[in-house]
């Protein structure tokens, strides 16, 4: 039986495929730094011979034209996508022939992209398990709004359509191998689990038992926002990604680091929140390599803007260079070492307050709760009298916030540390509320709404 590994980038809630029968193999959606799949293939021992894509991506620069290159690996891509680069057309029915004990059939599962394939691992046997891409997901489906609103209906309805057509043409057992859905924000809905096959998905995705309307308006309801970098990932793709650079970045002096401080550009501190918070450069914005960084600075950044990563060693900044080159940003600058050692001036050294939804229960008058969840997530539940500014809107909307303290809040505090950053630059003085768990809010007598 081909032996499946997954490659898995829990920053952005994607996974790549390394399949092979032991001597050669194929990758199924592999990310830009390609040198992960080199060394998943070098522990196999096996000879990367086939490239496959299920989609052009929207949120990632994908590696596949770069590894196909380094390989020599037949690169395959919908038929139906407009490309600049070559590549094997693929089609529904094609097969692609990796070696005589390992096949890939080729099915039509438009949904999340018009042209969206998804790949039927064979065995001598029959059907092994299924890469689904941005199809099929564990418990939801991906989602159809990615190309414009004015697609969602039509590729809500197509989505709907290939993921029975999964089920119809599959048996139970075989398992199901998603591109997206554990993190990323092409899932349509909640991901449940961390492996399924056909059968059991059939029993708990939401999508088998709902008629094709039905689907439709509750996928387009549940829809929230998305990160802004998408809108520049998808052509980038189609144009062919040149090849990742990750040399170690130019270091920033101190002098310099101030200037670009004071001139407000982006100085992204790497560690922890915690660590932020007891000691900064004032200007720096807290994005700790312990979350999502490439997802909420590509977000929310300036795109193409200079910026500088700091961290207490090399390798964080080696980390968050690498978690950035994912989703195209490149070029950027470094400071290493801890705050007091990068700061000209010892007045630049500030700190962040940071608290729980305990002391926010027992803050006196002159608050401002500030939560930064999203729509969704505001929906199910928030404090009342919260002001709600989604993290992505906060720069357009700050003024938004009346006079007093700001206390801001997400679900568990990154995104809150980042958001008081933001505001910290800009003069306000702000708390940042870093708990676990929102429930946090309710065991602390801060009174509750819905809002369905």
């Amino acid at each position: 039986m081909p032996a499946v590994e997954v490659i898995e980038t829990s920053s952005l809630g994607d996974r790549s495929y390394l399949v092979s029968d032991g001597e050669v193999a194929a990758v199924v959606d592999p990310q830009r730094d390609v040198d992960r799949i080199f060394a998943a293939a070098g522990r196999s021992g096996v000879r990367i011979t086939h490239v496959l894509e299920t989609h052009i991506h929207n949120d990632y620069v994908s590696g596949g034209l770069e590894l196909s290159r380094l390989t020599g690996a037949e690169y395959g891509v919908a038929a139906a996508d407009r490309v600049s680069f070559a590549r094997r057309p693929l089609l529904e029915g094609d097969v692609v022939v990796v070696s005589p004990a390992l096949r890939l059939r080729v099915l039509a599962t438009p949904g999340h992209t018009f042209h969206h394939l998804s790949y039927v691992l064979e065995d001598a046997r029959g059907a092994v398990g299924v890469f689904t891409g941005g199809s099929l997901l564990f418990g939801t489906t991906g989602r159809p709004d990615l190309l414009g609103q004015h697609h969602s209906v039509e590729l809500a309805r197509h989505q709907h359509a290939s993921v029975r057509k999964l089920a119809a043409v599959l048996p139970d057992h075989a398992e199901v191998w998603p591109t997206h859905g554990f993190g990323s924000f092409c899932s349509a809905g909640s991901v449940s689990g961390r492996a399924a096959t056909v059968g059991q998905q059939k029993k708990v995705n939401a999508v088998f038992r709902l008629d094709e309307d039905e689907f439709v308006e509750q996928t387009l309801r549940s829809l929230d926002a998305y990160p802004a970098y998408y809108a520049h990932i998808g052509p980038r793709n189609r144009a062919g990604p040149e090849p990742v650079d990750l040399r170690k970045p130019e270091r920033v002096r101190p002098r310099e680091l101030v200037r670009r401080l004071r001139d407000g550009e982006w100085v992204v501190d790497l560690r922890s929140r915690q660590a932020f918070s007891r000691a900064h450069l004032a200007g720096a914005v807290s994005l700790g390599l312990d979350g999502p960084l490439a997802t909420w600075l590509g977000w929310v950044i300036d795109w193409g803007s200079p910026l500088t990563l700091i961290g207490e060693t090399p390798e964080q900044v080696a980390a968050g260079q690498r978690e950035l080159v994912r989703i195209g940003v490149e070029g950027v600058r470094s400071a290493v070492g801890p705050p007091h050692d990068l700061a000209a001036d010892p007045s630049l050294v500030r700190n962040l307050p940071r608290a729980t939804f305990g002391d926010l229960a027992e803050a006196g008058p002159g608050t401002v709760v500030l939560d930064v969840r999203l729509r969704r997530e505001w929906r199910r539940r928030h404090i009342r009298n919260a002001v709600h500014i989604p993290l992505f809107q906060l720069r357009e909307r700050a003024d938004e916030l009346g006079d007093g303290v700001v206390w801001v809040h997400c679900s568990a505090g990154y995104r809150a540390a980042f958001a008081a950053s933001l505001l910290a630059r800009t003069g306000r003085e702000v708390v940042f509320v870093d708990e676990e768990d929102f429930t946090a809010a309710r065991d602390a007598g801060l009174p509750l709404v819905t809002d369905l």
